[in-house]
């Protein structure tokens, strides 16, 4: 990074304040930022040793917030899209959660047990920008599931809030600024700093669930109490379908509208740091923390399950389908519903106020997904600032863009309900399709067979969905293009820092360095990084030293970069030397030659403490084409790019290693 002329290969403690040396505001908008800052900030960022996690169980409840709170508006989107058969295609849906996205994230939590999720498997398939721009394109559609998530879940909120008959009239259609006050709470919570929402998401979740089993329960003694209601409904089917395989063949085609309640199983592999795993775990083989993941996985999604189908048949039997319709009483808010008509408006009071509190919290678990994500990838490729580590900088961010987002939809759950469908039923896709391929290179044939044929479901219903909501993938591709238009700047704007994390030299260079440095300032030739003759060094140290006047007799070392992924952009860099073809060579591997000369050339005069000269020749070819060939494949015209580089580094021109050019 800029700045950097002494690398330490340790780093900081994670989390470790830094910025003692910046004033007050900016201190505490990036407090925890440091130059090596821990990679996975955030609310469910990795525990350190002095946190030993929490039981599983409490996990569930931390990306239960997200999942269970759906239910506050699943049936009544289940009733808009299905009507009638709403139960059907939700048995549908609770088939695909369990014998599809269940066993794909229960790969994914082995596969990637660090909360990196699917896309950290996919990262790892594609080589060089290829795989850079996947990442971007699935960063795009994550960031689509998680803002719609946090707009979509406080909008439904404020129409709890509205529908409540005890609610001011001056509430009644000002769902847009009720939206906004609990957008704004959000950011006020994250900002004053999200520690610990494991014990807060318990509450919220056994309270909301207790009180949807008694809402359940007194719609289920009503439909038992009354038959005459199953009667009208199966009337109604029969007389919109004809036949009960129409009835199935609809359901099937419909059921992609309700992809909603899949939503949560991407949380759920990324709060795995916050699982406590066994007392035997390691790093590599944190078997107890997958263990432990996959009992959440299934538990949640059995829960969500039971809750799904008796919550689509309570409400499609017991509400009338002209209510489910926007404006309708129950458009929204279908149990809060059933809560006021059959249970009183105290009680109905109450249900709301649950309901209000998870939805809200569900938009914590969404942004501390992102807060988790972003980190995670943008700045280790150079595509977003380093203060994209901290955490509160990143909450305004995304609040300005939450707020937009509420305000461009009118604060409306329908409207936003395909894009939040599309968000997550690409995720969903490309972790089945991880998954496919990690059991295929393992040699499990019939397990790549299974997870394949759940790929395709996945795509056919994300297919489904895209045609009958193309405004979901319209909002995806603005998400995508705002990340990739702002991360290939950024990766412009940061191309000429140091880059190195850390500079370290094997015992052979140490002792090349060190004899060399015995006779005065090192000497450094930089060349072309392949296998070259004896005659060839000599005759490059020959024209090196005529042309750039380097002093006779003085002893020079070769140093040569090897590119290997140029795509990345930080990395370590480990220097070796040895002794070939009667000249003594530094070589190393890196991402970008430039940068990394520079790096090597502070550290070398941090260790001899005197200032290194380096000698260049010019590259021939157009500035531009150059200029190209430096930020896509590392190269380019090396001489003036290492200078500029460490000039930036090291604003003191006394101390900046030299530069000559023949």
């Amino acid at each position: 990074m800029t700045g950097m002329h002494e690398p330490d290969p340790v780093g900081p403690v994670p989390g470790q304040a830094t910025l003692q040396r910046r004033p007050g505001g900016r201190a505490w908008l990036l407090e925890g930022l440091s130059e090596q800052t821990a990679r996975h900030p955030g609310p469910h960022g990795t525990p350190g040793p002095e946190h030993q996690g929490h039981s599983w169980w409490r996990v569930m409840c931390l990306t239960g917030v997200d999942y269970f709170s759906t239910l506050g508006y699943q049936p009544g989107i289940a009733a808009l899209a299905a009507g009638l058969l709403s139960p059907l295609a939700t048995l549908v849906l609770i088939a695909l959660t369990l014998l599809g996205a269940l066993p794909v994230y229960r790969r994914v939590a082995k596969e990637s047990p660090h909360g990196e999720g699917s896309i950290a498997m996919l990262e790892r398939l594609l080589p060089w920008w290829a795989g850079k721009l996947f990442v971007l394109v699935l960063l795009g559609f994550a960031a689509t599931d998680f803002m719609i998530t946090i707009t979509l879940s406080a909008a439904d909120a404020s129409a709890h809030v509205v529908e409540n008959p005890f609610a001011p009239s001056w509430m009644h259609g000002e769902n847009v600024w009720i939206t906004l006050v609990l957008v704004t709470a959000l950011a006020a919570v994250f900002l004053k700093g999200f520690r610990e929402a494991i014990g807060i998401a318990v509450v919220l979740v056994a309270t909301y669930l207790f009180l949807n089993v008694v809402v359940l329960a007194t719609s289920a003694w009503e439909i038992l109490t009354h038959p005459v209601r199953i009667g009208d409904w199966t009337d109604a089917m029969t007389l919109e379908h004809s036949s009960p395989l129409a009835m199935v063949g609809v359901a099937l085609l419909v059921f992609p509208k309700l992809a909603l309640g899949m939503s949560g199983f991407e949380t759920g592999v990324a709060v795995m740091p916050q699982v406590r795993g066994d007392a035997t775990d390691t790093y590599e083989k944190p078997a107890g923390r997958i263990r432990g993941t996959r009992k959440l996985l299934t538990t949640a999604a059995v829960i969500m399950s039971c809750f799904l189908l008796l919550s689509s048949l309570a409400t499609t039997i017991l509400i009338p389908q002209d209510e489910f319709r926007s404006g309708g009483a129950a458009n929204g808010r279908a149990l809060a519903y059933l809560a006021h008509e059959h249970l009183g408006e105290a009680f109905g009071t109450v249900y709301d106020v649950s309901t209000i509190a998870i939805l809200w919290f569900a938009g914590a678990s969404a942004l501390a997904g992102l807060l988790n994500l972003v980190p995670r990838y943008l700045p280790r490729y150079g595509m977003a600032p380093e203060w994209t580590r901290a955490v509160r900088p990143l909450v305004l961010v995304f609040m300005a863009i939450a707020v937009f987002i509420t305000v461009w939809f009118n604060a409306d759950v329908d409207d936003q309900s395909g894009a939040y469908a599309t968000g997550v039923l690409v995720l969903m896709l490309s972790a089945s399709f991880a998954s496919t391929v990690a059991v295929h290179r393992r040699g499990h044939r019939w397990g790549a067979a299974g997870f394949g044929a759940i790929t395709a479901v996945f795509a056919y219903t994300l297919i489904t969905n895209v045609v009958e909501r193309p405004d979901g993938i319209k909002i995806a591709s603005l998400f995508i293009l705002a990340i990739l238009l702002t991360s290939s700047a950024s990766r412009v704007h940061r191309a000429f820092e140091l880059r190195a994390a850390a500079v370290t030299f094997d015992e052979d260079a140490v002792r090349l360095i060190d004899e060399a440095s015995a006779a005065g300032p090192l000497r450094i030739i930089a060349n072309e990084p392949q296998e070259h003759s004896t005659v060839a060094y000599r005759a490059k140290e020959y024209s090196q030293r005529e042309q750039t006047h380097i002093p006779d007799g003085r002893p020079v070392l070769f140093l040569e970069v090897f590119i290997q992924d140029s795509s990345d952009f930080t990395a370590a860099v480990a220097v070796h030397g040895d002794e070939k073809h009667g000249v003594r060579r530094l070589r190393m591997e890196s991402a970008v030659v430039p940068n990394t000369i520079a790096a090597v050339l502070l550290e070398l005069r941090n260790r001899t403490g005197e200032v290194p000269h380096a000698y260049f020749n010019w590259t021939e070819g157009h500035p531009v084409s150059q200029l190209l060939r430096f930020l896509v494949f590392g190269e380019g015209e090396v001489a003036p790019v290492t200078r500029e580089v460490l000039r930036r580094a090291e604003p003191d021109p006394a101390r900046r290693p030299r530069i000559h050019v023949g």
